[in-house]
């Protein structure tokens, strides 16, 4: 997975009864996590809250509490709480990558560097998340047994360790020294030597496809002695504009887990329901490949929350491996049939103009990009008078990628073509 997607902090929540003085941490001489002094593995499932409405949370989390896991996994975007500076929204692959667009208003801003600029950013945000965070750590009194400082930065063209090395002093300085750091990249030491770092534990993510024994080595590499960790386990895979639904084979997961359960190792499955990009909060991968609404991911449990064959198969290897929940499984979602819905034309976008942007029109001599604007998602309509008659055909072209996703371009009110990115 590339890191357009996957920027956003990681957590791992524990979803058993806690106990009194509870401590969670790593032992390097019997590789393995200890949860109050005991031995522990989690198998777990990516869950994101901001791909799933609020009203089916408790569902999911049954089913996939009743599947056999014992922790979830989830992202916190930083751009879908503060999607403007200062105005921290606590409601409750992703838009750039979980990271704000107004980042980009600092017109030299290196992302995910240390860059002075950014790094002033991350620790304001990171200054209003961690200290809400610190009370629910398992050694707290609350569900969270670790925290995920970067992911896959090794996958990133800055490889820069400074910039590491003081998010690592800023949630030390947040979160305390007994909670357990970790970092996920690629399993392969390309990845890792950019990726990992002292002072966070480095895990890897890989899936049904790769051979197990060598993606752990790249881990035992960087890290000779501590739990085996596969941070992201692909269930199935993401889809893109333009590409049929993604499918990963049921039998090829159910083996793979097993082997990797086998092994010992602790493994989260990325994803155990993937849920919907509403809004504008679909990403794109690089080299540009935008993903679609949906982001179903061929999971366990589908976009609606449906129990599938895959699902009952991975209930039954984790049951060879500890008990199972008692009880019967949550059912599927139930649909209704609500009818015809008639559409009725309204308005064309030149004739709401007025009421969608009420301000007026902004008026430059060249075009002004979405960050100029202010406008960090939707739709621009740009409008000119051509200084000459162009009678005959003329190509339609934006030289060096200027529009970065879509344009749909109309003369006189005529539609003439679509301009894509990193299409001629």
């Amino acid at each position: 997975m590339t890191l357009v997607r996957l920027i956003c902090l990681l957590m791992l929540l524990f979803v058993q009864t806690l106990c009194a003085a509870p401590s969670f941490s790593l032992d390097y001489n019997a590789d393995c996590f200890r949860k109050d002094g005991e031995r522990f593995r989690f198998i777990s499932g990516s869950i994101h809250y901001s791909r799933i409405p609020r009203i089916y949370w408790k569902d999911r989390l049954l089913k996939m509490y009743m599947a056999g896991l014992n922790a979830i996994q989830t992202y916190i975007p930083w751009n879908y709480h503060e999607e403007s500076p200062g105005m921290s929204l606590y409601l409750w692959e992703w838009e750039m990558g979980g990271l704000p667009a107004w980042l980009l208003s600092k017109k030299d801003i290196v992302l995910r560097s240390s860059d002075p600029d950014y790094l002033a950013a991350v620790d304001k945000w990171m200054g209003k998340l961690l200290p809400m965070m610190q009370p629910y750590l398992y050694q707290n009194g609350g569900p969270i047994i670790t925290v995920q400082v970067e992911n896959e930065y090794g996958s990133y063209f800055a490889c820069d360790y400074n910039y590491i090395r003081h998010l690592t002093r800023l949630f030390r300085s947040h979160l305390g020294e007994d909670v357990v750091l970790f970092t996920t990249d690629g399993a392969g030491l390309n990845y890792l030597k950019c990726g990992a770092i002292q002072g966070l534990y480095a895990t890897v993510d890989f899936g049904p496809g790769s051979n197990i024994t060598a993606a752990f080595g790249a881990q035992r590499h960087v890290e000779p002695h501590g739990p085996l960790v596969n941070s992201e386990f692909y269930t199935g895979w993401l889809d893109h504009w333009g590409s049929r639904h993604s499918v990963v084979s049921t039998d090829l997961v159910a083996k793979s887990l097993n082997q990797q359960l086998a092994m010992g190792a602790n493994v989260n499955m990325y994803m155990f329901i993937g849920g919907t990009n509403f809004g504008y909060w679909n990403g794109a991968n690089s080299p540009y490949s935008a993903q679609p609404t949906s982001y179903d991911y061929d999971a366990p449990l589908t976009e609606a929350g449906d129990l599938t064959k895959k699902y009952f198969a991975i209930r039954e290897v984790i049951k060879m491996y500890r008990k199972i929940p008692e009880g019967p499984v949550p059912p599927s979602t139930p649909k209704y049939a609500y009818g015809t819905v008639t559409m009725k034309k309204l308005q064309t976008v030149a004739d709401a103009l007025e009421i969608l942007s009420f301000s007026g029109p902004v008026k430059s001599t060249h075009p002004q990009t979405f960050i100029d604007l202010n406008q960090a998602y939707g739709y621009v309509l740009y409008r000119t008078t051509l200084p000459v008659d162009c009678s005959e055909p003329t190509p339609l072209s934006s030289p060096l990628n200027g529009v970065h996703d879509r344009a749909y371009v109309s003369v006189d009110g005529v539609a003439v073509g679509i301009l894509e990115r990193n299409k001629s």
